[in-house]
């Protein structure tokens, strides 16, 4: 009787680590895919900056002029996105700031946000909008709210 439970106690533990091990890999992909799209998507959105800046004509500026409220909706998502993808490159690590605990991927993006708002003042054909700089900012705590609810779904289906 004995024997048996030993030779199924090796099997648990051959697919426990096999399974494990599989788990890593799949999160180093996983990890390996979100530093690609920020990375990307940072690419795109400067691209997008570099476009207004010089004042040359976008599909993208066309599509968000038909949309009642399309460019606030713009800042909130492509900033959303990008702090999402961010905290996620950034392995989730986070910060203290007083009460707060932020992500160093959403802070990084809030500091990009400020220094890229603000830097329309110096620019001839932009225009500074605070009203631009509070949908960057909300993109950017709903996203980092939602990233906050995966990782904890995520630590609860491991367990």
């Amino acid at each position: 009787m004995g024997h048996g439970y030993y030779r199924n106690d090796r099997a648990i533990t051959f697919i426990f680590e096999k399974t494990m091990s599989n788990s890593k890999i799949m999160h180093k992909t996983t990890h390996k895919i979100m530093i690609i799209f920020s990375i990307s998507f940072l690419a795109f959105i400067a691209w997008v900056i570099y476009l207004a800046n010089t004042a040359q004509p976008s599909v993208f500026f066309e599509l968000i002029a038909h949309i009642p409220y399309g460019d606030k909706v713009g800042h909130f998502c492509l900033f959303g996105f990008l702090s999402f993808g961010a905290n996620f490159a950034f392995k989730l690590k986070k910060f203290s700031l007083g009460f707060f605990k932020l992500y160093w991927g959403s802070a990084a993006v809030l500091l990009f946000v400020v220094i890229e708002e603000l830097s329309q003042y110096f620019i001839p054909n932009r225009t500074l909008d605070a009203t631009d700089l509070i949908a960057d900012f909300l993109g950017v705590i709903v996203f980092s709210l939602i990233t906050r609810f995966i990782s904890l779904y995520n630590d609860k289906s491991i367990e």
